[in-house]
């Protein structure tokens, strides 16, 4: 029988098994079987770059919204929850708190997150095979989204979920910006394999630079910051790594000290829940989100000088009682004692960035085996707009 492998494909193949036989895992005095991305991960990550690879930059640019009061090049999304009035259609949208409206504009999140996605899996392509073709397109990508006047996105998130009749942007809208935390790592990968020129990663960089001058001192930036919930966890996951990109020790300091005294002393629970979550009408994957983005956070800032893997409050409370808390309900989700997701139940778990970020800093095998087990990503849009770390490869070493 004639398959028609193609020649590379096969030879990609044959070194991954090379690499396998050779390398195994290696186990230290615990027992811990440390995880080799590369071992594990190149299949599916040099697969979806060589699709990626065929597919043009899609800036926001290419779409519009007549209720935006921005400009071409300005990000624009509106409330998911809010809905027309069904007495008034003229009337401003009315809130339904979990239940997503499917005819809001969402063209610009959908080209940010695409972007995202593929920068990050063509990077990754990259680290592994150090094949050029892969980082010059993902430098593609990024010039259209960073670089380029007439394409790049406007460096502030000023009309980020509006709602009709009521407000033209809003501090929450803030957080569809975490799709652009893994392609500011991306930029770092490629600067530190050779795959990005000079003149572009300090563009790219000032990008970052005078985005983060808006998050930090606009109103909406501050609103943010200040929400008790996930968004003020997703504010200090994008400035941190926002601050790492650009050099900006100053913030990145802040944000060390916002997580030991503001986010782990007023969001976790003694349980190592995280009960304003589970107050919601998707308290499960709120929870799952919520412990991806404390992961996030401390795999950025941690330093071996300062490891928020091992910080903990007075009382006991840190990461590690968060992740000990939403382990056995990733494992089997049957056990969750809480009210199901009135909406993407079914969507999780994947392979959530806490898992395996926890398994490699508390040596915990059994973190990395569920986390092997599961789908490598929600399939639904819903899902991949609150999955913000696709390639774990970029972020561990």
């Amino acid at each position: 029988m004639n398959y028609n492998i193609p020649k590379e494909r096969m030879i990609v193949g044959f070194l991954l098994i090379l690499f396998l036989i050779i390398n195994g895992c290696m186990q230290d005095d615990k027992g811990y079987s440390n995880l080799n991305l590369v071992q594990f991960d190149s299949l599916r990550i040099i697969t979806s770059a060589d699709k990626y690879l065929k597919l043009e930059p899609i800036p926001l640019t290419n779409f519009n919204c007549d209720r935006s009061l921005g400009t071409v090049n300005d990000f624009y999304s509106e409330g998911d929850y809010w809905w027309p009035d069904s007495t008034n259609i003229d009337a401003p949208y009315v809130r339904r708190d979990g239940m997503t409206n499917p005819e809001n504009f969402k063209a610009h999140r959908k080209a940010m997150r695409d972007m995202s996605v593929q920068v990050a899996a063509l990077t990754a392509a990259f680290k592994i095979t150090n094949d050029k073709k892969y980082a010059n397109h993902a430098v593609k990508h990024l010039q259209t989204w960073f670089i380029n006047r007439e394409t790049r996105m406007n460096p502030n998130m000023n009309y980020a979920q509006a709602i009709k009749g009521i407000c033209a942007g809003r501090g929450v809208g803030l957080i569809d910006g975490i799709h652009l935390v893994e392609p500011a790592r991306a930029v770092t990968v490629l600067e530190n394999n050779n795959g990005i020129s000079k003149a572009d990663s300090e563009e790219i960089k000032k990008w970052y630079s005078q985005f983060l001058v808006w998050v930090t001192t606009h109103e909406y930036g501050i609103d943010e910051r200040e929400r008790e919930n996930n968004h003020g966890t997703c504010w200090v996951m994008q400035v941190a790594e926002y601050a790492r990109l650009t050099n900006n020790n100053d913030l990145t300091n802040y944000c060390i000290e916002r997580y030991k005294t503001v986010l782990l002393p007023n969001q976790l629970g003694e349980d190592g829940s995280f009960p304003m979550e589970l107050k919601r009408t998707k308290p499960y994957g709120y929870s799952l989100f919520h412990i991806d983005i404390y992961s996030i956070v401390c795999q950025i800032l941690s330093t071996p000088d300062n490891n928020l893997w091992a910080f903990e409050l007075a009382d006991g409370r840190g990461i590690k009682k968060g992740i000990e808390f939403i382990y056995p309900f990733i494992k089997d989700k049957s056990t969750w004692p809480y009210a199901h997701d009135v909406m993407y139940w079914d969507q999780w778990p994947v392979r959530h960035p806490s898992l395996i970020f926890a398994g490699e800093a508390f040596h915990n095998a059994e973190y990395i085996t569920l986390w092997k087990s599961l789908e490598a990503e929600p399939s639904a849009d819903e899902g991949m707009r609150n999955f913000p770390i696709r390639q774990p490869i970029l972020w561990m070493n």
